[in-house]
């Protein structure tokens, strides 16, 4: 299961969990939050690595386009060269090789700016998908908080430690 699925669990336990009366407030299994919260615990890093390897693709798209840019570039200059034989050869070859040129750099341009918006879009969802997490785990903890902290002033638990002393000792 990835992060968002193991968020998702949480939600269907809170969800699950049996209503206190007049209170809005529910009682949940807090050993299964914990295995849960562990298991997203152990899941954030891999998104992390996958925001990481985004980025590190970004960089080779962008270094492949500038590499084929390049070598259009080096192309088209290299046949202007080649045309430079008689003097309306050569005149037909500057133009044709300016426009090679300009083709190739917009072709480069338009590579660099598609490779850019491509890992631009990628990494914005790997932050949109990661700040959510972040969001809902926060909610699921202060929940959690607020239920313990619910639990305590009402006396649930201090009601529960006494009577579990006593058995003890009468055994």
């Amino acid at each position: 299961m990835d992060a968002l699925e193991l968020l998702d669990e949480l939600e269907d336990i809170i969800d699950k969990g049996a209503s206190v009366p007049f209170s809005g407030r529910c009682i949940l299994d807090k050993d299964e939050l914990l295995d849960v919260l562990q298991e997203i615990k152990l899941k954030l890093p891999e998104d992390l690595r996958q925001a990481k390897w985004i980025k590190e693709e970004r960089q080779r798209i962008l270094q492949e386009a500038q590499t084929e840019a390049d070598t259009l570039i080096k192309n088209a200059e290299d046949k202007i060269i080649a045309m430079v034989n008689e003097n309306e050869i050569t005149k037909k070859a500057i133009v044709q090789g300016n426009q090679i040129i300009e083709n190739a750099r917009q072709n480069a341009q338009q590579i660099a700016d598609s490779s850019y918006n491509y890992a631009d879009n990628l990494l914005e969802t790997v932050e949109k998908v990661v700040m959510s997490s972040m969001k809902d785990l926060e909610q699921c903890v202060n929940i959690v908080r607020n239920n313990r902290s619910d639990m305590r002033s009402n006396g649930s638990i201090a009601a529960q430690a006494p009577a579990d002393a006593a058995n003890v000792s009468a055994e």
